[in-house]
C-alpha cells in the first residue's frame, strides 16, 4: 500500500510540475497586443482557446520544453525536404526561428491549408509544399518509445535466457503479468490453443507499443507529451497491418462466407446482392476504419479535455484576474483528476486494439458449413 501511495504521489508531482511548467506557453504564441487602449476603454483580444488546443496536439518542427515570461526553451529538430527546384535540403528547424522568419525559400505556414505545414515559394510567388520527411515532434517521440521498448523487451529476453529457472526480477516481473495477460486473455480465446503462438509476436508488439505512447502522451515533461497515438497517420499504419494480417491469414470459408453468407434467404442476395455488400462492407471496409478512429478518438479527446481545465485558466483571467487565480487551484484538481483516468484510458485502449485485432484474425478462418 505504501509503495502504491508513493507512485501516486510521484504522478501528482510530475502532472502538477507539468501543467504549472507548460501553461506559460499556451500564451506564448499569442498576439502581445493582447490588451489596446484607447481613451477611455481597454479593449481585451479575445483569446482563442480552439487554436491553441490544437496546436498543442497537433505535430510540430520543435519540441518545447519550458516558457518563462518571454523566453522559451525548446529542441530544434531535424527538418529534410526534397524540393522540386533545389533537391533535397536537409537543415535544423532552429533556422525559422520559432516559425517566424523563412530559410533558403521555406518557412512554415500559419495559415491556409497548410497550416503548421513547411512550405516553399516558387519563383512565380506562389506557394507549394514540398515532399517533407522532416524529424518532427511526433517522429521522435516514436523513436524514443521503440528504443524503449527494444530495452524493456532485450533485457528481459537475456535475463529469461541467463536464469530461465529464477523468479523474475526488476523489468522481467513488470512484463511477465502483462505477457500472460496478452496471452491468456486475448490470444489464447480469441484464436485457440492451435494458433495463437503464429499471432503472438504482432500482438505483443502492438499492445505494448499503444500502451507506451499511450503512456509518455501523459507525461507533460520532456521526453514525454507528444501525441503520438492521437496522430491519425499513426492509428492508421497500425489498423492497416491489422487489414493485411487478416487478409493474408483468411482462408476460403471467410470469402465464402462473404460472398454467399450460409442460412440466409436467396433474395437478400439475388438479384440485389445487399448481403454480400453488407458482409463486405463489415469485414473488409469497417473494421480497420473502427480500429483507426476508436484509438485516435479516445487518445485526442482526453488531451484536449486536459488543455481545455488549463484554458479555462486563461479564459477567466481574461475577463476577471481575481477570477483567474481563484480558479486555478479547480482548473489544477480537474486535470490532475482527468490524468488518473486516462492512465485507466491508455491500458484500455491498448487492451481493446488488440483484443479486437485478434478476434479478427480468430474469425478470418471461417470453418466450413455443413
Amino acid at each position: 500500500m505504501k509503495l502504491i501511495y508513493s507512485r501516486l504521489s510521484i504522478w501528482f508531482v510530475v502532472i502538477v510540475a507539468g501543467v504549472l511548467l507548460n501553461t506559460p506557453h499556451l500564451l506564448a504564441n499569442e498576439p502581445k497586443t493582447a490588451i489596446a487602449k484607447t481613451d477611455s476603454i481597454e479593449k481585451k483580444e479575445a483569446i482563442k482557446p480552439g487554436d491553441i488546443i490544437f496546436e498543442h496536439i497537433g505535430d510540430s518542427y520543435y519540441w518545447h520544453i519550458v516558457s518563462f515570461k518571454d523566453k522559451e526553451v525548446s529542441i530544434p529538430l531535424l527538418v529534410i525536404v526534397y524540393s522540386q527546384i533545389s533537391g533535397f535540403n536537409i537543415f535544423c528547424s532552429s533556422k525559422f526561428h520559432h516559425g517566424h522568419s523563412s530559410y533558403n525559400g521555406f518557412e512554415i505556414s500559419e495559415e491556409g491549408k497548410y497550416k503548421g505545414k513547411i512550405v516553399e515559394t516558387l519563383a512565380d510567388g506562389s506557394i507549394a509544399k514540398p515532399f517533407d520527411i522532416s524529424i518532427t515532434k511526433n517522429v521522435l517521440s516514436l523513436f524514443i518509445s521503440l528504443a524503449l521498448m527494444l530495452w524493456m523487451f532485450l533485457s528481459t529476453a537475456r535475463r529469461y535466457k541467463k536464469h530461465p529457472n529464477e523468479a523474475p526480477k526488476g523489468m522481467q516481473s513488470m512484463l511477465e503479468p502483462l505477457i500472460i495477460f496478452v496471452r491468456d486473455d486475448i490470444a489464447i480465446p480469441s484464436l485457440g490453443k492451435d494458433r495463437y503462438e503464429k499471432f503472438m509476436p504482432y500482438l505483443l508488439t502492438v499492445f505494448f507499443f499503444i500502451w507506451i505512447n499511450n503512456m509518455m502522451g501523459l507525461i507533460p515533461i520532456f521526453p514525454g507529451g507528444a501525441n503520438v497515438t492521437g496522430n491519425i497517420a499513426v492509428t492508421m499504419v497500425l489498423a492497416l497491418i491489422t487489414f493485411f494480417i487478416t487478409m493474408f491469414s483468411s482462408n476460403k470459408y471467410f470469402w465464402v462466407h462473404i460472398v454467399n453468407t450460409p442460412g440466409v434467404p436467396w433474395w437478400l442476395k439475388l438479384p440485389v446482392p445487399l448481403m454480400p455488400f453488407i458482409e463486405f462492407s463489415s469485414s473488409i471496409v469497417i473494421r480497420p476504419f473502427v480500429l483507426m478512429i476508436r484509438l485516435f478518438a479516445n487518445i485526442t479527446a482526453g488531451h484536449i479535455n486536459v488543455l481545455s481545465f488549463i484554458m479555462l485558466i486563461f479564459i477567466f483571467g481574461a475577463m476577471n484576474p481575481v477570477i483567474g487565480y481563484s480558479f486555478t487551484p479547480v482548473s489544477v484538481a480537474f486535470v490532475v483528476f482527468i490524468y488518473f483516468i486516462e492512465l485507466l484510458v491508455a491500458f484500455i485502449q491498448a487492451y481493446v486494439f488488440t483484443l479486437l485485432s485478434a478476434l479478427y484474425f480468430g474469425m478470418a478462418k471461417e470453418q466450413g458449413h455443413h
